[in-house]
Parts: C-alpha cells; sequence; structure tokens
C-alpha cells in the first residue's frame, strides 16, 4: 500500500508541469504500427505534434516517418546499442524504436523532429491502435469529419470508428484498400486527430478512459518520455516510461522482443507465445529458458491474395507471403546467455550486452501456416526473486502471449 502511495505522490507532482498547467507542452506523437514489427511495439509510421495548455489537448502538425528522410550525417546513438541494431537506430525514424528502450527511442525521434522542422519538443508520446482501442472504448464511436478522411472512407472504410473495428481497420483494412502509402499515413494520423478531438472535447466516461489508459501503459502500448530530466528520471520507475534498465525493471526480469526483417506489414497475420522455463540450479546460480514461438497464420496464397505493400513483394529477400523477424530476448542483469534452438536444433546466434542484461537474437523466417519455436538458456541468474517477462505489444492480447511459468522437476539431494 505504501509503495502505490508514493507511486502516486511521484507521478502527482510531474503530471501538471506535463499537462502544461506551467505554461504550453508540445509532445511528438508516434503511433506505432504493430503491422510492421519494432522491439517497443510497431514501426512509427504517423507523427504529429500533440499540445498541452492548462490541460487542454490539441493536436496539431502531421507529418510520418518517411517524409523525416534520412539522417545525414546519422545521429549519434549509444554504441552498446548500435552495436546490437545498427546505426539505422540513428538514421531513420521508421528505426529509432529497433531497440526496446523507449527513452533512447524517444530522445532520438526528438532530435530528428528538431533537425527536420526546426520545432523543439519536450517530449515523446507513443501509442498503438490497440490502445487506441482502448480509449475508444471509453469515449464510445468517432465518426470521421474532416473531407481528407471522409474521402478516403469512400474507399471502403468505416466511417465510425469503434474500439472493436479500429484494430484491424488500421492494421490490414487500410491497405487492402488504400494503395498509397503517403495516403495511408494520412489515414492513421488523421483517424488519431479524430480521437483525440473527442478527448479534447470531453467526450467519454472519465473512469472508463482512465482505466484505458492504464491498460494501455501496463501493457506497454502507451509511452512517455519527456524531456525534463528530473520528470524522466520519475517515469523511468514505471511501466510507462519503457525503459529496459534502472528501478522500473523487475529484478528477475526477462525481455522477448520482435524486429521485423520483412521490410512490409506482415506482422498482422503472426500469433506468438512467450514463456519462462525455470530449470534446475546449476553451481548454485538459477538458470532459466525462454520460449518463443511464432507462427504465420497468413492465408497460402498471401503472395497474390495480400497487397504487394503488406507482403513486401520480396523486394527485401523475403518470398511475399512469408515472414521474416529478428527474435530477441534479454535477460535479468548480470545473468549469461548460454545457448540458442530453433525447433530443438542448436542455433548459432548474436550474444551481446545491453545496460549489463545479456542479449541474444537469432532470425526466422516462416511461410504461411509456418511455426517455429525458439529458445533462449539464461544462466548465472544471482537474482532470487520470481523471474517475469515483458514482451513487444503486438496485435494479439497480451494474456494470450505471455503463458504461465513452467518449472522443471529437478532432483533434490537427500
Amino acid at each position: 500500500m505504501t509503495g502505490a502511495l508514493d507511486a502516486s505522490a511521484s507521478v502527482a507532482k510531474i503530471a501538471p508541469g506535463m499537462m502544461g498547467a506551467d505554461g504550453q507542452r508540445s509532445y511528438l506523437l508516434m503511433i506505432q504500427n504493430n503491422a510492421e514489427s519494432r522491439a517497443s511495439g510497431g514501426i512509427p509510421g504517423a507523427l504529429a505534434v500533440l499540445t498541452l495548455d492548462k490541460g487542454k489537448l490539441s493536436l496539431g502538425e502531421q507529418s510520418s516517418a518517411a517524409e523525416v528522410g534520412t539522417m545525414s550525417p546519422t545521429l549519434p546513438v549509444d554504441p552498446e546499442q548500435q552495436q546490437i541494431y545498427s546505426t539505422r537506430l540513428g538514421m531513420y525514424m521508421q528505426d529509432v524504436n529497433l531497440t526496446p528502450d523507449f527513452p533512447t527511442a524517444a530522445s532520438t525521434a526528438q532530435a530528428m523532429w528538431e533537425k527536420k522542422t526546426g520545432q523543439h519538443v519536450d517530449g515523446v508520446i507513443s501509442l498503438d491502435p490497440v490502445a487506441l482501442g482502448y480509449v475508444l472504448d471509453a469515449t464510445g464511436p468517432v465518426r470521421t469529419t474532416s473531407p481528407e478522411l471522409l474521402a478516403l472512407t469512400k474507399t471502403g472504410l468505416p466511417v465510425e470508428l469503434t474500439g472493436k473495428n479500429v484494430v484491424p481497420t488500421l492494421l490490414s483494412d487500410v491497405y487492402a484498400k488504400i494503395a498509397r502509402p503517403q495516403l495511408q499515413d494520412v489515414y492513421f494520423a488523421g483517424v488519431a486527430q479524430e480521437i483525440f478531438a473527442a478527448l479534447s472535447s470531453g467526450k467519454g466516461e472519465g473512469k472508463g478512459l482512465i482505466e484505458g489508459l492504464s491498460r494501455g501503459a501496463a501493457e506497454g502500448r502507451i509511452l512517455l518520455w519527456s524531456g525534463a530530466k528530473d520528470e524522466q528520471a520519475v517515469l523511468n520507475n514505471y511501466t510507462v516510461g519503457g525503459a529496459i534498465s534502472g528501478p522500473g525493471v523487475a529484478p528477475a526480469q526477462f525481455g522477448v522482443y520482435f524486429n521485423d526483417g520483412t521490410g512490409a506489414k506482415m506482422d498482422y497475420y503472426v500469433k506468438r507465445t512467450a514463456q519462462l522455463v525455470k530449470e534446475c540450479p546449476a553451481d548454485g546460480y538459477q538458470r532459466t529458458r525462454v520460449r518463443i514461438t511464432s507462427t504465420n497464420t497468413a492465408p497460402a496464397d498471401a503472395a497474390t491474395s495480400l497487397p504487394a505493400y503488406v507482403t513486401g513483394a520480396g523486394d527485401f529477400g523475403v518470398p511475399a507471403g512469408s515472414v521474416r523477424t529478428n527474435v530477441i530476448a534479454y535477460g535479468p542483469v548480470q545473468a549469461d546467455v548460454e545457448t540458442a534452438s530453433v525447433d530443438g536444433k542448436k542455433a548459432g546466434f548474436a550474444a551481446q550486452q545491453h545496460a549489463n542484461r545479456p542479449v541474444g537474437s537469432v532470425t526466422v523466417t516462416l511461410a504461411p501456416g509456418q511455426s517455429s519455436t525458439v529458445d533462449f538458456s539464461f544462466g548465472r541468474i544471482v537474482q532470487h526473486a520470481e523471474p517475469t517477462v515483458v514482451v513487444t505489444p503486438t496485435v494479439q492480447p497480451v494474456k494470450e502471449v505471455v503463458l504461465a511459468t513452467e518449472n522443471a522437476v529437478c532432483e533434490t539431494s537427500k
């Protein structure tokens, strides 16, 4: 109880300032598109500037990651993360969140936005279409009103968005109905603007809205970063801060993250599970296996039945209809990642370190209907707390992705 009260007190101290009580605040709003996986959720396609002034919310300039273009020279990024995720972290807005560490992704996005537009933003807010669905559950249906959006709905997209239709609309139907990527981004940003306009007008029941936003934050679907160090120090204590190290990370926390390698929007069709298997201790240390199973549920004729923009049309070396994913697992601080296997066969893997946490990664390619299981074994775990796992937010409900921890049967000394 004391911890909860302390948390509420800490957030209460920074919330008024972040909502513009002491002067207008502006935030870069990133809509993470789960149809193309990135470690913290999905590719940040649609962008907009959200302004808060004495609690009043407005959504201003809209853009897209594609419009930000290529950073030349590449922005400097933490060398440790660059080693794992490449220089693309500081080169493309679409790739700032190849790293699961949201403070890194957000601060890089802020710098890119300022370099491209000359506009300084005070922080970054990120959310995905599933979180938008939670908001719509509270506000009720929102009808599109802007002439630009109404013109796009003539392709067959819904005029009215609800908590039930917003995810398939934004992550699947938009690609089937709108051929031009630029107009897809326009639709994404426009839908976000309509929903935020409903919020700013006071539409919806307060309790339901708070519950929806809280659920989105707990699932890692809503993330917040502040450029003010004192505010960020508070956010780092909570899931909404999205940090992979520091006080907000449980002692025995594992992480399972996905980065798309297809160059397309096929992750809408991938179903995944992540499970921890507590193995028998060795040499006085805990041991845990991280098991990740992925299934490509796309139709057998996906290469021809799905739009080329969704499949990638083989442009990046992946057969149309197949999905290539970089599967990444993090262990607790000071542990070791020892082995990796794919479908029971030992596999070569990249073993690296991020913030004193071991990182293992392998690449898996799945044809339509194909499944694959990746296992990472972690040893020398010094934490004796109950292990937990966080995962990249996907289209699936988190409760379907994270399975109950399994315990190995170990011999006991007599």
